[in-house]
């Protein structure tokens, strides 16, 4: 269970979205919208998990979350999948754009078709989630968007350009959708976790000196979890950020 250490009342039945909200940072940040009274809809493949989640929070929160299954890298699915949030919960008014695959993979071998499904997983479905939900904010004259990037872009890692370039690019689109939405009374942010310990890393890349070695370099010395990602993403859901926008919130321990 997320402890919640702040309430923010104006996302009480909201009507929240989260990609990729099945698992790891995903699942922490769709616990923690349903813990402030949202409506949550959220998007993922990984059907297990996804529905051993809602279950868990099943009675334990106002509203079940709703989980739709649907692979963002096909639009057609991304479309659909918005537009039964829609139907559930009403006019998408925050949505977070979450969902990544950081799998490894080496320059000199990548192929076009491995660029453009990295790609089609890692940027293009916060683009068209965006899209997607921005009649309904516009009609609401408010809105919140939260993208998820990540430090790993601004660290020279060598070994995930596709996956680096998406996550900068995540950045340049916060940016033009904050600038093209602002009028309409939307905000667009980004969150750029440091290495957060869900359970994927640790079963794939998490090992003792390579832990050791990001804590060495983080100024607070614990491991980041799922659930530190939770309250700077409800903060900038929330009208506590009313006049924040086009920002990158680096949540990394310091390390940067």
């Amino acid at each position: 269970m997320i402890e919640q250490t702040a309430i923010f009342s104006d996302l009480r039945n909201a009507s929240v979205l989260i990609t990729g909200g099945g698992s790891g940072i995903g699942a922490a940040l769709t616990e923690g919208f349903a813990r402030q009274g949202s409506r949550v809809a959220f998007i993922d493949i990984a059907v297990e998990a996804s529905r051993e989640l809602v279950d868990r929070l099943a009675g334990d929160v106002d509203h079940t979350p709703l989980f739709i299954e649907a692979d963002l890298s096909d639009l057609g699915q991304l479309r659909n999948a918005c537009a039964k949030a829609d139907e559930a919960h009403g006019a998408v008014t925050v949505l977070v754009s979450n969902a990544a695959l950081d799998d490894r993979h080496e320059l000199l071998e990548m192929s076009e078709d491995y660029w453009d499904a990295n790609q089609a997983i890692n940027l293009r479905p916060a683009a068209f989630a965006a899209q997607a939900v921005a009649p309904g904010m516009i009609e609401a004259g408010q809105g919140a968007i939260i993208n998820f990037t990540s430090t790993s872009y601004m660290l020279n890692i060598g070994t995930m350009p596709s996956y680096t370039a998406a996550k900068a690019g995540i950045v340049g689109l916060t940016k033009g959708l904050a600038g093209r939405l602002g009028p309409h009374g939307i905000r667009v942010n980004a969150i750029a976790p440091g290495w957060v310990m869900t359970e994927r890393q640790k079963r794939l890349w998490v090992t003792e000196d390579g832990l050791a070695d990001m804590l060495g370099r983080q100024c607070l010395k614990e491991p980041i979890q799922p659930h530190d990602m939770v309250g700077p993403c409800l903060f900038l859901a929330s009208s506590a950020a009313r006049m924040i926008t086009a920002q990158v919130l680096i949540a990394d321990g310091g390390m940067m």
